[in-house]
């Protein structure tokens, strides 16, 4: 069955929808990505750290208490709390900035979030199976009876025209998080130093809130974030060490009383 994409340019970055099956070319396709689009554009306007007219923005310079800002930021807050905690501390929504003074930049919160909030609206395509991706990161349903599910590639951090692995996801996420997607923004917070341990890290889990959140912090804890990895339920993935090494991973099972990890 025929794949039909879409794409678009939002919070500095490409978002693309495939689709497969009922829905995949009709008005009801095209509403529901205008709904993608704008869900992500409000967000862009809440979360931004390069607007300065951002709640974020405005929050980080001590112009807006955090009581009198939206449910939203309260949310990602909590999230980035718990990612710090999780993570021994290599991840934290505050970064080094100028003068010494930690800088309030969520971004590590706020993409995988984003994009797993605005995916919510693809589930009225009945029978259509859809891959959302932004950056590079993806939220992935299968709805078509029979669906074959969705093949995404791990690509080679030293060669990105080739693909190290294959994933198959039916309902899920993936994330890579690593130096060839995110420059040196994404840095040990115990250290303020980029790490260098490892070259990328893709994550395959339930949600993209935590594929996203346990991509960047594995790569943050360096050397630490294959055997942190390895203890993170419903976590699979790959993991590609700085000399090249390519080694994939597995979590245990999440149980039906184990505690929700997103």
């Amino acid at each position: 069955m025929p794949v039909h994409r879409r794409v678009e340019h939002v919070m500095g970055m490409p978002v693309s929808l495939a689709l497969r099956g009922r829905h995949a070319v009709d008005h009801e396709a095209d509403a529901a990505w205008a709904e993608v689009l704008a869900a992500l554009r409000d967000v862009d306007r809440v979360f931004s750290t390069y607007r300065p007219d951002s709640v974020v923005s405005r929050l980080d310079r001590g112009e807006l208490a955090l009581a009198d800002c939206p449910t939203e930021v309260h949310e990602v807050l909590a999230l980035g709390e718990q990612a710090r905690q999780e993570s021994r501390g290599a991840f934290d929504v505050r970064r080094p900035g100028p003068s010494g003074r930690r800088v309030l930049d969520p971004s590590g919160v706020v993409k995988g979030w984003a994009v797993e909030r605005a995916a919510r609206v693809l589930e009225r395509l009945r029978a259509t199976d859809s891959c959302l991706s932004a950056g590079g990161d993806l939220v992935c349903r299968t709805a078509l009876p029979g669906s074959p599910g969705w093949r995404i590639g791990v690509e080679d951090p030293a060669d990105p025209s080739r693909v190290l692995a294959v994933v198959p996801v039916r309902d899920g996420a993936v994330a890579t998080s690593g130096l060839a997607h995110r420059g040196d923004h994404v840095v040990d917070a115990r250290s303020g130093e980029v790490p260098r341990a490892l070259a990328s890290v893709t994550v395959v889990a339930p949600d993209l809130t935590w594929a996203d959140l346990d991509a960047t912090a594995a790569f943050a804890l360096g050397a630490d974030g294959p055997a942190w990895l390895r203890a993170r339920p419903g976590r699979t993935g790959v993991v590609v060490h700085a000399d090249g090494r390519a080694e994939r991973f597995s979590g245990p099972s999440r149980s039906p009383r184990a505690r929700r990890c997103g």
